[in-house]
């Protein structure tokens, strides 16, 4: 049936399912660039190391920059989303990703390498921030689901393909071409966004709130660098002083924000128990739950003596399940709501921990298939049906800046989950050892082994500790069912 042609044209549904289906296309390029381009760059790390003679402390930051630079800039890019338009700062957003790409490619020195990591992060904080709302643009209420679950098919596909292409190409090219591999797929991605990613909505025509932006910015940089410092050097008084400082300052924004007539987040959107809860329970999960892949990538390498690429291609059976099952459960959230989907995702991601937690120094490797499979199946579940509740619930207006709100939070939880692997496996044996054996460089042995899962053993249990507030939090947000475009409503 047509729709009447005297719609609005900010209305999603208005929109072809032919031009709505190319727009998630290549959102989902986005996601899957930003996710190959993080897990390409794991497997090829000891050989950047070696190539531009670096130390481990300074060529750790190659991760790190990226993660951080994410983490505290995607608030921001939604919210300029908002106000100049989602799709333009999208396609923006591959532009600066391409060149900072190449950039990295053509880097002669570590620390230049560095700098352009945090260019390139700046363009996947942009296409991370702005890449729900504009999904919520196209889409009505009660297919975002559906598609949140196909861009989840992006993000998992991109990590498949970096682990593959990663160990390729660091063994039989150059570690340049993990960065160069980007310029192509970006320009092709950029002329076709330029031509088919129109914005639909009005934008805010709200000003940027600029000393908001500067607050929490700070706050969030502070406490992430505070966080890495703490995983890189163990306990000190800077990281302590770091994280007080932005911890501090994150009430201090609050405070001051809401008081302005367009704040930078949404905090009457906040008042939704629904939305509140989904962004709590993301933040919680990705805690929990990214820890357990970087503990279980060391354990591999370092007590199992596995190469990096094999390693991670023993992951690849929740990358399967996840990028098969994602559209399914992203379609049943539409129709049932995201309530138990998401809760029960969490469950399993709590189940795989538990089959991790029987892995010993000569335990079978297929566990580790079987707790991979069994995970995918939990983020295939929890991502799209929690990623569609938070968008759900949000304003038309504020999408951009829920968005980009949902998007820190996890970005957040990731840098937490990455402190936590790091500082429980450095319980275990010494911090310097613990880097050595992530990327790769170290195995362990004998009694250190023992001691290393022991810690790797009491990281898991926090682990299943912290998918329990998760679930907890999921669980409460209350009931939605959304089957009509106008229809969302919500039990609190």
């Amino acid at each position: 049936m047509q729709q009447n042609s005297s719609q609005s044209p900010a209305n999603p549904a208005s929109g072809s399912p032919i031009h709505s289906n190319l727009v998630l296309g290549i959102v989902m390029l986005g996601t899957l660039m930003g996710a190959l381009d993080s897990t390409i760059v794991l497997l090829a790390f000891p050989v950047i190391n070696d190539s531009l003679h670096s130390n481990l402390a300074t060529s750790l930051w190659i991760i790190l920059a990226y993660l951080l630079v994410i983490a505290v800039a995607t608030t921001q890019m939604g919210r300029i989303g908002d106000i100049y338009g989602r799709s333009r700062i999208f396609n923006l957003g591959f532009v600066i990703f391409t060149v900072g790409s190449a950039l990295c490619g053509f880097s002669p020195h570590i620390y230049l390498l560095i700098s352009f990591r945090a260019v390139q992060a700046v363009g996947g904080a942009i296409m991370q921030a702005t890449s729900g709302a504009i999904i919520a643009d196209y889409f009505p209420r009660e297919k975002r689901g559906k598609a949140y679950g196909y861009n989840s098919l992006g993000f998992t596909a991109g990590a498949l393909l970096g682990i593959v292409l990663g160990g390729i190409i660091t063994s039989y090219i150059s570690w340049q071409y993990i960065f160069f591999i980007n310029i192509p797929i970006g320009i092709i991605a950029v002329i076709v966004g330029v031509k088919f990613l129109k914005d639909i909505s009005p934008c805010t025509g709200a000003k940027l709130d600029f000393a908001g932006m500067g607050l929490l910015g700070s706050a969030l940089v502070l406490l992430s660098l505070g966080l890495v410092d703490f995983a890189a050097s163990g306990f000190s008084a800077l990281s302590l002083v770091l994280a007080v400082i932005g911890a501090v300052l994150i009430p201090v924004f609050v405070l001051f924000d809401r008081r302005l007539e367009n704040p930078l987040i949404d905090f009457q959107a906040l008042k939704i128990k629904v939305l509140r809860n989904s962004l709590l329970s993301a933040f919680f999960t990705s805690v929990g739950y990214f820890s357990v892949i970087f503990l279980v990538i060391m354990y591999l390498q370092g007590i199992r003596d596995l190469s990096p690429l094999n390693a991670s291609l023993l992951l690849v059976p929740g990358y399967v399940a996840g990028s098969f099952l994602g559209p399914i459960m992203g379609r049943l959230s539409d129709k049932y709501g995201s309530r138990e989907i998401a809760t029960t995702g969490i469950f399993f991601l709590g189940l795989a921990i538990v089959v991790y937690l029987t892995m010993t120094t000569t335990s079978p490797i297929y566990i580790v298939l079987i707790a991979s499979a069994i995970s995918g199946v939990g983020t295939s579940m929890f991502f799209p049906a929690n990623n569609s509740a938070v968008m759900a619930n949000a304003r038309a207006g504020s999408y951009g800046s829920i968005s980009g709100l949902l998007r820190t939070v996890q970005n957040i939880g990731l840098v937490g989950s990455y402190v936590l692997a790091i500082s429980v496996a450095a319980a275990s044996i010494p911090r310097q050892v613990a880097f050595e054996v992530f990327i790769g460089t170290t195995n362990l042995s004998g009694g250190v082994s023992q001691a290393f899962i022991t810690g790797i053993d009491h990281a898991f249990y926090a682990s299943i500790a912290i998918l329990t507030v998760a679930a907890v939090l999921s669980y409460i947000r209350g009931r939605e069912i959304r089957k009509h475009a106008h229809q969302d409503t919500a039990t609190k």
